[in-house]
């Protein structure tokens, strides 16, 4: 059936197709629409650049006098990077607009509809809000708290083994569970991991699809500097690496990172990486999305603080066992099952013979921040 959900569907559509391209900035998708046929489509492409409405409307031409326009999110109404996108509307004769969810920027708030409305435009808000809301979780977070959303990704056997006991780990998961990782890594502004994973793994830390592909910066929370110098995230250059440490760590090694092009950081005095400092940070550097691939101290540590967003756990049908092999998540424990941490809105799908589930942990304790791994 053609109706508004019809429309604003492909709006959110175009917008999802551009996630992990537009840094801090929203995804937003345009369609216009004139007596029964679409005349204008539009995506926010990159941030600084033309937003979703002005690409429709550059599309439509003419056709836009009249027409309704389909916005995923609120147009903006202040001068940012670009015009405001409400008096672009406004300009062109639009005559409806309808909008999936107001904009949570302090900016906008709702002053992009008022305007749109003073302007002699009907606007509809709420049509298919969850489903945007939700393609935009990373921006919503950023611009509310100033701080980054953090993906926490693991893969483990079904016993919650991140290696065998010997610490072989290639390959838990299967080819397509590893395939939906890089995309991952493509829609994340960085990858984070800890020293522990670099000594024990080398790994590149890329994204690696098909086509080219969007290269998140590499972030290694190291509290002494222990990141061998030959390491391949400081030797490759197709992505920049930065160094989470903290004041107590080597000035000489801190300087021959530093000579190969690696930028190093320090986030607390104490003898392990302030986690909430580095992520007030990342922020200053307009870092607003971290897939998290760590081990399990890191995992655990960065869960006792409160810092992970969104988990995206791959189980394999393995069983490995041993006592000394490495789990996902590293942490004092709980006395009570109440207390544990449970996740909410849980999605589960299969990829090949994994299993796949993601969710969003309920935090509902004082949780005082655990120590990374060093």
């Amino acid at each position: 059936m053609l109706n508004d959900e019809y429309y604003m569907r492909l709006a959110l559509q175009l917008a999802e197709k551009t996630l992990g391209q537009t840094g801090i900035n929203p995804v937003v998708g345009c369609v216009v629409v004139k007596d029964g046929r679409i005349v204008g489509l539009g995506t926010h492409l990159q941030r600084g650049s033309h937003h979703a409405e002005v690409h429709a409307l550059q599309m439509a031409g003419k056709e836009a006098e009249g027409a309704t326009a389909y916005v995923t999110l609120e147009p903006c109404s202040h001068y940012g990077r670009t015009p405001p996108c409400a008096d672009r509307l406004i300009a062109d004769r639009v005559s409806r607009v309808v909008v999936a969810c107001a904009d949570p920027n302090p900016k906008v708030a709702g002053t992009g509809i008022q305007k749109l409305r003073a302007g002699g435009i009907q606007v509809d808000v709420g049509v298919l809000e969850n489903e945007a809301r939700a393609l935009n979780e990373v921006y919503n977070k950023f611009i509310v708290s100033k701080l980054p959303f953090v993906t926490l990704k693991s893969a483990t056997t079904l016993d919650g083994k991140l290696a065998t006991k010997s610490g072989d780990s290639k390959w838990i998961s299967g080819e397509r569970s590893r395939a939906y990782v890089h995309l991952l890594r493509h829609r994340h502004q960085a990858i984070m991991v800890g020293v522990g994973t670099v000594l024990a793994d080398d790994p590149l830390l890329t994204a690696r699809l098909d086509v080219p592909s969007l290269q998140p910066v590499r972030l290694v929370v190291d509290s002494r500097l222990r990141i061998p110098l030959d390491a391949r995230v400081v030797k490759d250059t197709s992505a920049k690496t930065i160094v989470l440490t903290t004041s107590g760590a080597s000035i000489e090694q801190m300087m021959r990172l530093n000579a190969q092009g690696v930028e190093v950081i320090k986030c607390g005095d104490g003898p392990k990486v302030d986690l909430r400092k580095a992520m007030a940070v990342l922020t200053e550097r307009e870092i607003g999305s971290i897939l998290l691939e760590g081990g399990g101290t890191l995992n655990g540590a960065m869960l006792e603080a409160g810092l992970i967003d969104k988990v995206v756990l791959f189980f394999a049908p393995k069983i490995v066992g041993g006592a000394g092999a490495p789990g996902a998540f590293a942490l004092p424990g709980f006395d009570n099952m109440a207390d544990a941490i449970a996740l909410e809105r849980v999605s589960i799908e299969r990829f090949d013979d994994d299993c796949c589930i993601t969710g969003y942990p309920r935090y509902e304790r004082g949780d005082e921040p655990c120590s990374p791994e060093s």
